[in-house]
């Protein structure tokens, strides 16, 4: 479905425009960025100098592996919320989307669960899905016991999203589980890491990601890989099959340089038998959901509105 609004698009545009501005006055980076960048710019998602606020009703735990956990838990939980964060392998972390996490646990009914997976390129593949599937795991046999629900969701934003289908993917190849997430929710995915066509042909816009930082990240997660290597369903869940996944609701925007992954996903993930929700946001940039705007904030009553009935 085509998500379109006159007064939000008008806002919209006008913040990509805004946003292109600003970042055409940055030195631009090279086409594949040096190791030590990402941990220059960790302390923030958008590498500014204010760290995320850490909320102090958060909790962080080690489960079973090593892996950190990141916990959410209202009142009231009738589900369980696995969220795996973006940026691209190499940036963001379990702490830093506090404030959104809790007040989708309390709206949406949900214990929050959110993964501090191992990033890129001190870590590259198969490091940060390998920590997703742990923790996976670990919910699937503790979720009862630990939050009182069997009913388990998982999802997240742009690499997170990827993450996510990865999880679902090993989940069932690897140990044949398969219906023990009811849904999973896809923000702005990558789906394959051997560029679809319209992250070929986004080209140098500066819109938070473009065709050659595309390209940087892939190298960063994968270092070493060509297309074709980077084309295998280990890595690329587009080219994987997708039978006996659950319902999904993804959302991209037409700004998007993964505007097709999303297109292409949803094709392939309906056709295996399972209930798609497609939203195409008119207007929106990569990682909209990063920034306030109006269909932000519409976008994540969408979100609870799905998360909580599905």
């Amino acid at each position: 479905m085509m998500i379109t609004d006159e007064d939000c698009l008008a806002e919209t545009l006008a913040f990509n425009e805004q946003f292109e501005a600003a970042a055409a006055n940055r030195p631009a980076r090279g086409p594949v960025p040096s190791a030590a960048t990402p941990a220059l710019l960790r302390r923030n998602r958008l590498g500014g100098d204010t760290p995320p606020v850490r909320l102090p009703h958060a909790q962080d735990r080690v489960v079973e592996g090593g892996v950190k956990l990141r916990t959410f838990v209202p009142d009231r939980v009738d589900g369980v919320y696995l969220h795996i964060h973006g940026g691209g392998w190499a940036f963001g972390s379990s702490d830093g989307q506090d404030e959104r996490l809790w007040r989708l646990a309390v709206q949406a009914r949900l214990a929050v669960v959110s993964v501090e997976y191992r990033l890129a390129p001190e870590h590259p593949f198969p490091a940060g899905p390998d920590d997703c599937e742990a923790a996976a795991r670990w919910l699937v046999e503790h979720a009862a016991t630990e939050f009182g629900t069997e009913r388990l969701l998982i999802g997240g934003e742009s690499a997170g999203a990827h993450l996510s289908v990865m999880t679902l993917l090993r989940l069932r190849d690897r140990h044949g589980i398969t219906g023990a997430f009811r849904a999973a929710h896809l923000l702005f995915g990558l789906y394959d890491l051997s560029m679809t066509p319209s992250q070929r042909s986004f080209g140098p816009r500066r819109l938070l990601i473009n065709t050659d930082s595309l390209r940087g990240i892939y190298e960063l997660f994968t270092p070493g890989m060509d297309g074709e290597q980077r084309r295998d369903p280990e890595l690329s869940p587009l080219f994987a099959n997708l039978a006996g996944l659950p319902p999904a609701r993804i959302v991209v925007g037409t700004e998007d340089p993964l505007l097709d992954d999303s297109l292409f996903l949803a094709g392939r993930w309906q056709a295996a038998g399972a209930p798609v929700q497609l939203d195409v946001v008119a207007g929106a940039m990569h990682g909209f959901t990063l920034f306030p705007l109006t269909v932000t904030e519409r976008e994540q009553r969408r979100e609870r509105d799905f998360l909580a009935t599905a």
